[in-house]
């Protein structure tokens, strides 16, 4: 058994097809299959279910996946700590994004990272603030940048807050409250809104804010992209309240759309978060790209 053919099994298992498997491991298909056969000839167990037009992993298949993951991930780390010695930066860094993203422009942040280490191979992932904190935790990311209510920190990983923001209400051009200096809570509590989907970081900002206001609002719209999110308020289906940094610009671009600002509303802190155990050194010299001050010390475990 060898690093390569555990490659092979995981590129078999996330794309359930030995053709797009060898595609992505740049070898043709006839020996991606001769290696997984000779493999599972070697472990006595059959670790994929075939047929002309299906691939699933067998339960051997999936115990061995977990395993080879993590013995992957040890070989990659192994690397990249070696260069390390030496002053070299390599290895992979997985890095977690909130759609609503404002305080670091993270297209220009990679561009420079890349420009002082070209060898380090660096994923791009976007989900809500909870799933990138759980994937820190269980090692799937290594850094990530979060939008959360004000005054609640992620648990479980290090973080530094990198901004404050408040949110703004978007409104349709030629809503009733379209220019108004300034509204309240209580000025909206008969509106129709569009929001992010109940239980989710970006939407709890604004329940939590309504609920201290001792109020209650209707939601008839759940979305998960900010696109669609303001394309349902331009089109007159409700309101919304979203973070002023990251809305301020794409408003003004988009002329059916008007922000009003709001007394008591929602305010959110933007954070960057990291794995509290070890941080590989591709992670840590993300961090002093960033200006994390003493990011380049690894802590122990919990």
């Amino acid at each position: 058994m060898d690093l390569q053919q555990m490659r092979y099994v995981v590129a078999v298992a996330e794309t359930r097809n030995f053709t797009r498997a060898a595609e992505r491991c740049s070898v043709v298909q006839s020996s991606l299959s001769h290696r997984i056969a000779g493999l599972e000839r070697e472990l006595g167990v059959r670790l994929f279910a075939r047929s002309s037009r299906r691939v699933e992993l067998t339960g051997a298949g999936t115990a061995f996946l977990a395993a080879a993951r993590e013995c992957l991930a040890a070989a990659d780390r192994a690397v990249a700590d070696a260069a390390a010695a030496t002053g070299a930066v390599r290895g992979r860094l997985a890095v977690g994004v909130i759609v609503t993203t404002a305080a670091v422009d993270v297209p220009e942040l990679l561009q420079r990272y890349r420009a002082r280490h070209p060898d380090v191979q660096v994923v791009l992932r976007s989900g809500r603030s909870d799933e990138l904190v759980a994937a820190i935790r269980e090692g799937d990311l290594d850094i990530a940048f979060l939008g959360l209510p004000e005054g609640q920190e992620p648990s479980g990983v290090e973080s530094i807050v990198l901004d404050h923001d408040e949110h703004v209400l978007v409104v349709p051009a030629g809503h009733r409250l379209a220019g108004a200096a300034r509204v309240a809570l209580r000025d909206l509590a008969g509106e129709t809104f569009v929001d992010f989907a109940a239980g989710t970081p970006g939407r709890a900002q604004s329940d939590q804010a309504f609920a201290a206001a001792g109020l209650v609002r209707e939601v008839a719209y759940e979305a998960g992209a900010v696109e669609l999110i303001t394309g349902l308020i331009a089109r007159g289906l409700g309101l919304g309240l979203l973070p002023s940094a990251y809305i301020r610009p794409v408003a003004a671009a988009d002329p059916a759309l008007a922000l009003v600002p709001v007394a008591d509303g929602p305010r959110r802190i933007e954070c960057l978060a990291w794995s509290r155990f070890n941080p590989s050194p591709a992670t840590r010299a993300m961090l002093a790209v960033l200006g994390v001050p003493g990011a380049g010390t690894a802590a122990g475990p919990d």
